[in-house]
């Protein structure tokens, strides 16, 4: 089985940063896309960012140059570096990761439980 586990949500004030990490454990054989989506209360889940296993990233409009993803391979992890924090960056922020299992044939995705981001004006 296959677990993601989330950490560095928490409170900041308007213009602060945080950094999330998952990190990916079990009987993985492989990771092919990666990436964090978030839900606000009342809204859809929506795509923040995303990073292909060779490092190809795929950011939100409404975060481009205040968010970073990035990956490291040899530990199965990817964060997320938020910056300049707004009010409605507020959000339980999900990862996802494409995985390949030992044994499987098929990749398959895999979500984290979320965790809160919240963002005081």
């Amino acid at each position: 089985q296959v677990q993601l586990v989330e950490s560095g949500g928490g409170l900041v004030q308007a213009g602060g940063s945080l950094r999330l990490s998952c990190a990916a454990s079990g009987s993985i054989s492989g990771i092919n896309d990666m990436g964090w989506y978030r839900q606000a209360p009342g809204k859809q889940r929506e795509l923040v960012a995303s990073i292909t296993g060779g490092g190809t990233t795929n950011d939100a409009n409404s975060v481009k140059g205040r968010f970073t993803i990035s990956r490291d391979n040899a530990k199965n992890t990817v964060y997320l570096q938020m910056n300049s924090l707004k009010p409605e960056d507020t959000a339980v922020y999900y990862c996802y990761a494409d995985v390949g299992t030992i044994g499987g044939r098929l990749y398959r995705g895999y979500w984290g439980q979320g965790t809160q981001v919240t963002v005081s004006s």
